[in-house]
């Protein structure tokens, strides 16, 4: 193993590049902008392409563009910018185009956005929010395979904590398994030839064929995105068994709820804790299981309460459900309140645990 000392937007843009990324567009917006500035340095060296896009729409058309000619390609903002984009996230889920989005926001108020979306028509995103720079670094590789793997648009969630912390990676390409032929992709080759392909809705496959119509189109990505949802949900946990209390937390918040619940639990507290890895699918079966003994189920989000609605959804007791989280801003904007000091989170679940 040899360790580079990378911030994450660096170690984030060799990881998209060890996963075969060759194409990037974005538009600055902090803290999204580390990792565009690192992908314009390292993308053109590995032969790829990365633009600064005018907008964030034209950057996630740009990046459909790209990957409905067969590239490995990905975008990126925070928040605000990804709302701007949720039209074409929405046809490329719809159109079954793959691609990666970087949501590297300004802190945990984009759960719905990431969860539920704002575009048309029946589609889900797979997203993961990982806890570290390095959890980061595979998170990468592992969303460009799930986009081929399942032909949709997946997300990667992540914060200033993510995107601006300094730590020692060792950033390898990781292979995930064999992925299905790319044979659907527009490269010119079938043009009139009377075998041209086009990628819109309910009208796939070749030009003269009239497709499943939309019923069929429609069935078909609804059943697909309810396989998704079975397969690839992913959670941790730790010390559930015999847990009086279970505090759920995910991104880099859970990372502080980890280390505050490893000290209560040495000072002889019952308390546990479970964090969703995908935020879509949600591990619901898992959180059931983990909060079957528990007489308190404790939600650490900082927003004022996104995730707690699925924590209700499938927590064993519903009624043992409580937020502990809160809105917690930086002055300017930018970052974290003193939420996220360990004390406070300490303060917030030991007076929930009551």
């Amino acid at each position: 193993m040899s360790l580079e000392l990378l911030d994450g937007g660096a170690a984030m843009a060799e990881a998209a590049i060890a996963a075969g990324c060759r194409f990037f567009t974005g538009y600055p917006m902090s803290p999204f902008t580390g990792l565009l500035e690192e992908m314009s340095r390292r993308l053109p060296a590995a032969g790829g392409v990365c633009l600064n896009a005018e907008s964030e729409i034209e950057g996630v058309n740009m990046t459909l563009g790209a990957a409905a000619a067969g590239a490995r390609a990905a975008t990126g903002s925070c928040g605000q910018g990804i709302a701007l984009m949720q039209e074409a996230i929405a046809e490329a889920a719809l159109n079954e185009t793959p691609f990666v989005v970087f949501n590297l926001a300004r802190n945990q108020q984009d759960y719905f956005q990431a969860t539920r979306g704002g575009g048309w028509g029946d589609y889900r995103t797979i997203t993961l929010a990982p806890k570290d720079v390095p959890e980061a670094v595979e998170h990468t590789q592992l969303l460009f395979h799930l986009a081929d793997k399942h032909r949709a648009p997946v997300m990667l969630y992540g914060d200033p904590l993510l995107a601006q912390t300094r730590v020692g990676v060792d950033v390898q390409p990781r292979d995930f398994g064999p992925l299905p032929a790319k044979d659907w992709v527009l490269d010119g080759t079938g043009g009139g030839t009377g075998r041209s392909r086009q990628i819109w809705t309910w009208a796939m496959g070749k030009a003269n064929d009239p497709g499943p119509g939309p019923d069929g189109h429609w069935r078909a990505i609804a059943d697909k995105f309810d396989r998704i949802a079975a397969e690839e949900q992913r959670h941790e946990e730790s010390m559930v068994d015999d847990a009086e209390t279970v505090v759920v937390a995910f991104g880099t918040a859970a990372k502080f709820v980890e280390h505050v619940v490893a000290g209560l639990r040495a000072e002889g507290h019952r308390i546990g804790w479970f964090r969703p890895v995908t935020l879509w699918p949600f591990p619901g079966a898992a959180l059931r299981r983990a909060t079957t003994g528990a007489r308190n189920v404790l939600v650490f989000e900082l927003n004022a309460g996104q995730m707690l609605d699925d924590v209700r959804i499938h927590a064993a007791d519903r009624d043992a459900v409580r937020f502990v989280g809160g809105v917690s801003i930086a002055e300017s904007g930018l970052s974290y309140g003193p939420l996220l000091d360990a004390p406070a989170i300490r303060e917030r679940i030991l007076g929930g645990a009551t």
